[in-house]
């Protein structure tokens, strides 16, 4: 018996130390890391004109009308200058910042705040739409404190994270969570592998760095979940893949993909069976792009691409993001699935970016009209709009992108509102608006009806008195 307790309380004993040897516990505190790291994030602010057309007619042509080119020349063009925020951090003492593109799109001027409340005007090296990752230069001869990327192929769901930012214009702030999950893809851009965590992030935090707890760069923030703020699911480029591309910025100015030149599918059950493949692996070949690399070396559709340059393909998804960070010019063996057996092919990689398969879609910028008797420009909601916000998928209205100071909303509406009804009828063009805005004017009341969406999302009921 006494031989059994003593047993007893040495597996006891063991167990305690390997449970405590798998858990490093809750940080005490973040205050260190963070004293350390907030020099070396900044925060960016950005302005570009906006032009906007004046409607002089109380009505508007239908599209395609031709009487629409005919009168056009009759608007009175407007400029407003339209400002964005967003994070930065800097990898080189003498001052160069990595950030989101879209903070820095089409800015004309990019200010970066650094040091507490130093400023300094920054030039742009580098930006890739793609990736979502832009690299500026501060014009500067000052010497700045860096941050190291880490490995982010090392970070672990589970593991503690934390970010710095500039959420809402609150530079220098901190938040501390968890990676949620890994891989995750999102469909906002073409290579996608975010690392989800749920430290808060919030508008103002794109472009900044997610830390490990050895004070390394694992991810670059650049999107979130819920459009009014932080619900605890954030999205940052993993470090690996930022890395890839900050250093072809840095150099060339520009990226350099590989480029094989196929359509690709994911391999279902069926095919797999169809195709006597042991299980759905790889990514099929729906097609292959004449003259392209994969053409020149004898790859065709209907094949099955099981490993790229010794790299298994476990998923369709995975093969763009080996392809893409493979050096241009370098010859590969691509392990193929051919008539129920593999065989090799080699294949010399060109490069994306010269490719007829390289396309950048450039969304055409949303029609904004003025509303002249509200004092408002507006645009009509898109279906961009509805999925950003959360919206019912139905919902349709304008958008309030400006409201002039003597406008009769001013007080009572803010920008980036939806007007989706006007005296009780659903508003689905500038068309609809003008008109009750026109009946409203003509009656002896004087007082719309308006219902609205704010920028919090919440249904409202707005009575506004005309002038």
């Amino acid at each position: 018996m006494k031989k059994f307790k003593i047993y007893l309380l040495s597996l006891l004993v063991i167990l305690t130390l390997n449970s405590k040897s798998f858990s490093k516990g809750v940080p005490e505190s973040f205050a260190d890391l963070a004293e350390k790291l907030m020099p070396s994030v900044v925060n960016i602010s950005t302005t570009q004109t906006v032009v906007t057309n004046t409607n002089p007619f109380p009505f508007q042509f239908p599209p395609g009308s031709p009487f629409e080119d005919m009168f056009k020349e009759f608007g009175t063009p407007q400029e407003r200058k339209s400002s964005a925020l967003g994070s930065g951090f800097i990898i080189d003492e003498k001052g160069i910042v990595i950030t989101n593109n879209h903070v820095i799109q089409d800015a004309e001027d990019i200010i970066v705040r650094a040091d507490g409340d130093k400023e300094f005007k920054a030039t742009v090296i580098g930006a890739d739409p793609l990736s979502d990752i832009a690299v500026l230069q501060l014009e500067t001869n000052e010497k700045f404190i860096p941050v190291k990327f880490g490995d982010s192929d090392k970070a672990r769901i589970g593991d503690w994270v934390m970010a710095i930012g500039n959420p809402f214009g609150l530079g220098g702030t901190v938040t501390s969570g968890i990676i949620s999950a890994r891989n995750r893809s999102i469909g906002l851009s073409r290579y996608e592998d975010y690392i989800q965590t749920d430290a808060s992030i919030n508008s103002g935090n794109s472009g900044g760095p997610l830390f490990d707890m050895n004070g390394d760069v694992i991810g670059i923030n650049t999107a979130i979940l819920g459009r009014n703020g932080s619900i605890g699911i954030g999205f940052a480029i993993p470090s690996n893949s930022a890395n890839i591309v900050i250093n072809q910025l840095i150099e060339f100015g520009e990226t350099k993909r590989g480029w094989l030149g196929v359509r690709i599918q994911d391999v279902t059950k069926e095919i797999a069976e169809v195709e006597k493949l042991d299980e759905p692996r790889g990514a099929l070949v729906a097609s292959v792009a004449e003259g392209s690399p994969s053409d020149k070396a004898g790859i065709i559709a209907g094949d099955i691409i099981l490993e790229f340059n010794n790299e298994i393909i476990k998923e369709m998804k995975e093969l763009p993001f080996i392809v893409a960070k493979t050096e241009v010019g370098k010859k590969v063996d691509v392990k193929i699935w051919r008539n129920k057996k593999e065989i090799i092919k080699k294949v010399t990689l060109g490069r994306l970016e010269t490719s007829e398969d390289f396309k950048v879609t450039k969304k055409p910028s949303p029609v904004e009209n003025r509303i002249e008797n509200l004092k408002i420009t507006v645009r009509k909601l898109s279906n961009e709009d509805i999925k950003q916000r959360n919206l019912p998928n139905q919902t349709k209205g304008l958008l309030i992108t400006s409201i002039d100071d003597d406008s009769p909303i001013k007080n009572s509406i803010e920008v980036n509102s939806i007007i989706i009804e006007a005296q009780k009828k659903k508003i689905d063009s500038v068309v609809d608006l003008n008109n009750q805005v026109d009946n409203v004017l003509k009656s002896n009341q004087k007082t719309i009806l308006l219902v609205i969406y704010n920028s919090q999302n919440q249904r409202r009921y707005i009575g506004v008195k005309l002038k």
